[in-house]
């Protein structure tokens, strides 16, 4: 027979599973812009098959994934909850990079940032330049597919960069808050830039969203 205390602890067990069960699914989120609106800086070609394909494929994944994990934690079976985890890695990686990228970009983005981001960019890099040339070289640098960051060391207060290999999300894996992520997976760029990622890099610049950018900078200030 059940213990007073275990049989307690089942009824509210029970509850909270149907609490996840009910849970809503993700969604691709609109684009705050039209496919074209990077020309030329990237292509509306690429846009769409990014947004409608890509991410949207990392989404249906990730909800799929999530029943299946709920269903192994429903049955308390552990194996299929860790046979389950690098595909919810994976997927809920590439649904959270892709949700920040698309803000992190805007068809009246460029140039450089302002205020209190300017001046912790300065303080952590030297300058602008010398903070996008980094930026730019890590980026470069990442093997296969991936990610380059700026992210917000929230317990050092100081601003870093770090790459993030396939879809790893960059706060999951190193504990850094971000800010502004750059896909360097071929799909972001292949069909305009080819094999030839610098270029990519260099234009990308153009369009860099940085209100967005400040924005986040901010928020992990408070």
């Amino acid at each position: 027979m059940l213990s007073r205390a275990a049989l307690s602890r089942s009824r509210t067990l029970v509850p909270a599973l149907g609490c996840l069960g009910s849970r809503q699914k993700h969604s691709l989120p609109d684009l705050p812009y039209d496919y074209g609106a990077l020309e030329p800086h990237i292509n509306a070609q690429i846009m769409q098959l990014h947004h409608s394909k890509h991410h949207a494929a990392y989404v249906n994944n990730l909800n799929t994934i999530e029943e299946k994990y709920l269903e192994a934690l429903e049955k308390g079976d552990v194996t299929a909850q860790i046979a389950l985890q690098p595909g919810l890695k994976f997927n809920g990686g590439g649904h959270i990079n892709h949700s920040i990228f698309w803000t992190n970009l805007s068809p009246k983005g460029g140039g450089e940032p302002k205020g209190e981001l300017l001046e912790a960019i300065k303080r952590d890099f030297g300058s602008f330049d010398k903070f996008k040339e980094k930026l730019t070289t890590v980026s470069v640098g990442v093997q296969g597919s991936g990610w380059g960051w700026l992210g917000f060391n929230k317990e050092q207060g100081r601003l870093q960069i770090a790459a993030c290999f396939n879809q790893d999300p960059l706060q999951g894996t190193t504990g850094l808050i971000p800010l502004l992520g750059i896909d360097v997976w071929e799909h972001a760029y292949y069909l305009q830039y080819k094999n030839v990622r610098p270029d990519y890099l260099k234009a990308i610049w153009n369009v860099i969203n940085w209100e967005n950018v400040t924005e986040r900078y901010m928020a992990c200030k408070k």
